[in-house]
């Protein structure tokens, strides 16, 4: 016997009724709206939630109540216009109506049965409840773009994510994801942690969420404007995250740049910390992603600090990612170089070596979407991806696309022919 909750019309519902009260299972919710149903989710223990396709039952905060609760989410869409507003929402299961009673029983029978193409039940595996922070030095190194890139990523493979802004020095990812951010959600869900009234509902209420074709993407904006940051205090901080990595699969959390800790300088040991919500967030990550640029100015602030960053998270597995990979700046052969001056400099390895893409992330910024989205077979989008599958998840590597090798063309006559350069040197930088 299964556990059921119906959002449906009147004709589906006096249809598909019968045939679930004779097979014996329960129903133990009729609603009509998309936030009567979270709320019965969130009450019992449903194992299947059957639901019209239309603007007031389907949402993708419905979907997200059901992937964090473990219902299976069936939606019946009839028309086009209903088949639209399913693939908005990122529907997985779609029956077209009308629909029999048989088609459920099916589906309740293969709920034990891991779903889609087993990604998604890998990755649960694998790192479930993993809290990733976003770490990078200050010169912009690409974190904001990163920490979106990641949370797409891992949110295409059919999990529940959690996207969070705690920049204290002013947050980036909503007005790059095109999201209202009058009032921020992180900033928001630290009062409420703070009164000891942060729930599920509230974070729900809090959150907004970027339409995904899989899985499901719930952003808390960060702060606008500087002036807010006593709002994140470190207790505070640390209570949102252990609870938001309590309802999803991955937390991922974009951080601000400096981690110095200010209380010898400061006149009141117990007075709220400017880099308060950085040092708590690196506290509680099990994973820190450090980025830097591919630069001499870049590569030599990232070893300088990843070592204070690695020190902030002692719970945390590392990271190294390089930003911006291009031969303009390193000469010939740039991937080779940063690895080796990585290596003889810092003694690391990058796990990632992010190509220069301008051309795809300005249309991510244009679009205000994640890079997976607006440019998916964009060489940026490609070594993230890669990333996220064998550094983040240990997963196989997803399948490469295949590329036209570019065409060789002799150079003008008023164009320098390309030589080898000189090894990158960091020695001569010194960015203090």
């Amino acid at each position: 016997m299964a556990q059921l909750a119906l959002s449906l019309d009147r004709r589906t519902e006096d249809a598909l009724l019968p045939g679930a009260l004779q097979a014996g299972h329960a129903v133990v919710a009729r609603v009509q709206t998309a936030g009567e149903l979270s709320t019965a989710l969130a009450a019992h223990e449903i194992d299947l939630a059957v639901v019209s396709a239309t603007r007031s039952r389907l949402t993708p905060e419905l979907r997200a109540a059901a992937a964090a609760t473990g219902a299976r989410l069936v939606v019946i869409a009839g028309t086009v216009d209903e088949r639209e507003v399913a693939d908005r929402a990122g529907a997985a299961d779609v029956v077209p109506e009308p629909a029999s009673w048989a088609e459920f029983e099916r589906l309740l029978s293969e709920r034990a049965a891991p779903s889609g193409d087993g990604v998604h039940a890998a990755a649960g595996a694998v790192s479930p409840a993993s809290v990733i922070a976003v770490w990078g030095p200050t010169g912009a190194p690409g974190r904001t773009s990163l920490a979106i890139s990641i949370a797409a990523e891992l949110a295409l493979l059919g999990g529940t994510v959690a996207l969070v802004d705690a920049d204290s020095y002013g947050g980036a990812v909503a007005p790059w994801l095109g999201l209202l951010d009058e009032t921020p959600g992180f900033a928001a869900a630290c009062r409420l942690a703070g009164n000891d009234s942060f729930t599920r509902a509230e974070f729900d209420r809090v959150a907004q969420y970027v339409p995904m074709p899989r899985g499901a993407l719930a952003v808390l904006t960060g702060i606008a404007r500087p002036s807010r940051w006593p709002e994140l205090g470190a207790d505070r901080v640390g209570r949102v995250v252990d609870a938001v990595a309590g309802w999803v699969d991955h937390v991922v959390i974009d951080v601000g740049f400096n981690l110095e800790a200010d209380e010898e300088i400061a006149s009141d040991l117990f007075a709220p910390r400017r880099n308060a919500a950085a040092l708590a967030v690196l506290e509680h990550a099990t994973r820190l992603v450090s980025v830097g640029l591919a630069d001499p100015l870049g590569l030599s602030r990232l070893l300088r600090g990843q070592t204070d960053a690695a020190a902030a998270a002692p719970r945390a597995a590392h990271t190294l990612v390089v930003n911006r990979v291009r031969p303009s700046v390193l000469g010939a052969n740039p991937a080779a170089q940063v690895t080796a001056a990585l290596q003889r400099f810092g003694g690391v390895v990058p796990a990632a070596l992010i190509p220069d893409d301008p051309h795809a992330l300005d249309a991510a910024m244009l679009a205000a979407s994640p890079l997976a989205l607006a440019a998916p077979r964009s060489a940026a989008r490609e070594a993230i991806r890669e990333l996220v599958h064998e550094s983040l998840l240990g997963l196989q590597p997803p399948e490469r696309r295949k590329r036209r090798p570019p065409r060789s063309r002799r150079p003008h006559a008023h164009q320098s022919v390309p030589v080898a350069a000189p090894t990158l040197d960091l020695s001569r930088v010194d960015p203090q």
